[in-house]
């Protein structure tokens, strides 16, 4: 028997892609971001056939990311906006777009994104709210979070084991 994917394991990266993990779904967040809510909006943006973004809505709406509201009764239509969560995907979104332009666009920068009211190109990073540092610094690593299950606990050290939350414990 063929298995659909991944087993979930309890790990936050399997568990995003299994709702955002599909480029028309990102492509169709990307859009929503934007200020698309309408399915001929996102088709005509997409070029994605019909009925393909009819299932990926849908999706998108069972998995918390929108929500479908009606604005028509006759004939029946729906707009679809984002959720707290679909908005909260924005990071994402930058973050693939700004990787994207550094790696994968040798012809130039295609989309940027632009301070709006200075008109400055921003420079995207992620940075520890706490300390002010970029994540990307070699201090940063990744580590079993307090609901972890035995699996991750064996892939990932304990929050326990570095020094400041050590002593915190104590």
């Amino acid at each position: 028997m063929k298995r659909a994917g991944p087993t979930d394991t309890g790990c936050p990266v399997l568990r995003s892609l299994k709702h955002v993990g599909e480029a028309w779904s990102i492509l169709i967040l990307r859009d929503a971001l934007a200020g698309a809510t309408r399915f001929d909006e996102f088709q005509r943006n997409l070029e994605i056939a019909p009925n393909i973004l009819t299932n990926r809505l849908k999706s998108l709406v069972e998995s918390g990311l929108m929500e479908k509201r009606r604005y028509c009764e006759r004939p029946p239509r729906d707009e679809y906006h984002l959720t707290q969560r679909g908005r909260d995907f924005r990071a994402v979104v930058q973050a693939l777009l700004t990787w994207g332009n550094q790696h994968l666009a040798p012809e130039g920068e295609s989309v940027v994104i632009v301070n709006k009211e200075t008109g400055e190109q921003a420079e995207p990073v992620m940075i520890d709210r706490r300390s002010g540092k970029p994540l990307s610094d070699p201090v940063f690593t990744n580590a079993a979070g307090p609901a972890a299950n035995e699996r991750i606990r064996r892939r990932y050290p304990s929050m326990n084991q570095f020094p400041q939350h050590r002593e915190a414990d104590r």
